[in-house]
């Protein structure tokens, strides 16, 4: 009776890898790539221990380490400064990888009723989840061994054969973590959208409450199961336990989700759905107010999601101001500009992290317009008195405001947490206008968006690649030591960094010239081309 349960797992596995190669392929050539490419970086511009020690003591701060995660700073080599800055954040990418992988061949592909076709045909109820997580076993181990073993060919100073085996083990361990986690929730949830937003929710939740007990209390932190990463100490005390862990908690989360989907229905989650009204409010009569609505629980996680996310990174700032005026060294690096407190300086780098993920929502909900489409069912709107450019208006427009409350949202929390925790206070008025100078940069990024929908709908998605340059360049610009028109390649690269730089209104005026040219073709394009799907 098992083995029918599970009967055609392999073959299914095959279809799966079959389907998704290319996607497969560029994640994993992208996260090897990058993984491999810093600790190149690192050799070149801190060529010497004691440069390394220099960039040591600018880490030793409670933001650096909200965002980053504790280290050993008191033997920076190169391997533990490569550990230290890029494991979480490579870490976090792979299991968004994960959550998206899995999501798309579980709860997408039931919604769609591709599910339904493969049950008819003799393969086991519980074959296709299983497949699934086989895939995903694979690709997480090639992650594994492939960073693992490109590190160690690089044959840099104090990166050794245990150490970068068990970087690529931490990452692949992360990725089957978060594996299960979207397994589960695919049971949980009805939607392949749900399944995605939970599923990130988590993910944000343990970056959230590792951030903020990476500072306040260490020992709480083994509750994330992010803070279990940066608990290896990776090229440093290269501990395996907290590896194992995360491989020990994938597999129990993949037998709770088998569990799960055994005793659930095809097509229903076990999270009870909420019933709908017998007749639409007049809101919904228009095709604005049924985008709204469908996008309502999407924005509402990520308003809770950005306030959180800019309170926790308030509520380091106090502790940033009580270390340095307690480190002379730390002093003479970070020397206020007159008039300007070394919070007020550190804000600008905190709005950039801010901004680029306050896109993310915005981006995703014009998108959304590209999905249905996909999915066959525009015409269904179209062919009722609703014309292209309304439709295309009221994606555009859930997405500027979108934009709009998310970098507001930010800034809010960002500012609560901060004046709470920083003496004196930080004004209310400067962080805000700080933040809103961000959204004709925000605005370029869904412009480009609605440009490609309307032009050249299949390569939509690649306004993903520009977002992640734009974080590459900007965060991590001065510490690779980026060349300035790099960043200028990036709209977020105009924006003035109130409050080190005075304001200027000058570049937000071209980028919201730009976004509106680029919206303009982006109209032009959708109402002339072809339906596509």
């Amino acid at each position: 009776m098992t083995t029918n349960l599970f009967a055609k797992t392999f073959f299914l596995a095959a279809f799966i890898f079959r389907l998704d190669w290319l996607r497969i392929i560029i994640w994993l050539i992208s996260l090897g790539f990058f993984t491999i490419a810093v600790p190149l970086a690192f050799d070149g511009l801190y060529a010497t221990q004691h440069e390394r020690d220099a960039m040591a003591l600018t880490m030793a701060n409670p933001a650096m380490t909200a965002m980053i995660g504790p280290a050993d700073l008191s033997r920076y080599t190169l391997g533990v400064m490569t550990s230290h800055q890029m494991l979480l954040m490579t870490a976090v990418v792979t299991g968004i990888m994960s959550i998206l992988l899995v999501s798309r061949h579980t709860r997408a592909d039931e919604e769609e009723g591709r599910l339904e076709m493969v049950r008819s045909l003799a393969a086991g109820r519980l074959a296709y989840l299983q497949a699934s997580f086989i895939v995903m076993l694979t690709v997480c181990i090639l992650l594994a061994l492939g960073t693992g073993t490109g590190l160690y060919a690089l044959g840099l100073q104090s990166m050794d054969l245990e150490g970068s085996m068990l970087y690529g083990a931490a990452l692949g361990a992360t990725g089957l973590f978060f594996t299960g986690v979207a397994a589960v929730f695919a049971q949980l949830s009805d939607s392949s959208r749900g399944t995605v937003g939970l599923s990130v929710a988590f993910l944000l939740s343990a970056y959230l409450i590792r951030a903020l007990t990476d500072v306040s209390n260490e020992d709480l932190s083994w509750i994330s199961p992010l803070s279990w990463v940066t608990k290896a100490e990776v090229y440093d005390s290269n501990r395996w336990l907290p590896v194992l862990l995360l491989a020990a908690a994938a597999l129990l989360l993949y037998a709770a989700a088998i569990w799960l989907n055994a005793i659930r229905d095809l097509g229903r989650g076990l999270l009870p759905s909420r019933a709908g009204k017998t007749h639409a409010s007049r809101f919904l009569k228009s095709p604005a107010g049924l985008i709204f609505r469908l996008q309502r629980t999407g924005m509402l996680s990520w308003v809770a999601g950005m306030f959180v996310l800019g309170a926790s990174y308030g509520s380091v700032l106090g502790d940033l101001e009580t270390f340095l005026s307690d480190n002379e060294m730390m002093q003479q690096l970070f020397q206020p500009e007159e008039g300007m407190t070394v919070i007020e300086q550190f804000i600008p780098l905190l709005l950039i992290v801010i901004s680029l993920i306050a896109v993310i929502p915005s981006i995703l909900s014009i998108l959304k317009l590209r999905s249905e489409e996909k999915k066959d069912r525009l015409v269904h709107l179209l062919g009722r008195a609703v014309s292209r450019n309304e439709l295309l208006a009221g994606y555009f427009t859930a997405a500027v405001f979108t934009g709009f409350l998310m970098i507001t949202l930010g800034a809010l929390g960002l500012w609560s947490a901060g004046t709470a925790a920083a003496e004196g206070g930080i004004s209310f008025q400067m962080i805000l206008g700080a933040a809103w100078a961000y959204f004709p940069a925000m605005l370029v990024m869904v412009s480009i968006a609605a440009a490609l929908i309307g032009f050249i709908p299949k390569w939509a998605g690649a306004i993903w690649f520009y977002v992640v340059y734009s974080f590459i360049t900007l965060y991590f610009g001065e510490l690779f030591q980026f060349p300035e028109w790099a960043g200028k390649l990036s709209p977020f690269g105009y924006v003035p960094h109130i409050p080190v730089d005075e304001f200027t209104a000058m570049p937000l005026i071209l980028l919201s010239a730009a976004a509106l040219l680029m919206t303009s073709a982006g109209f032009t394009g959708f109402s002339k081309r072809d339906i596509e799907n």
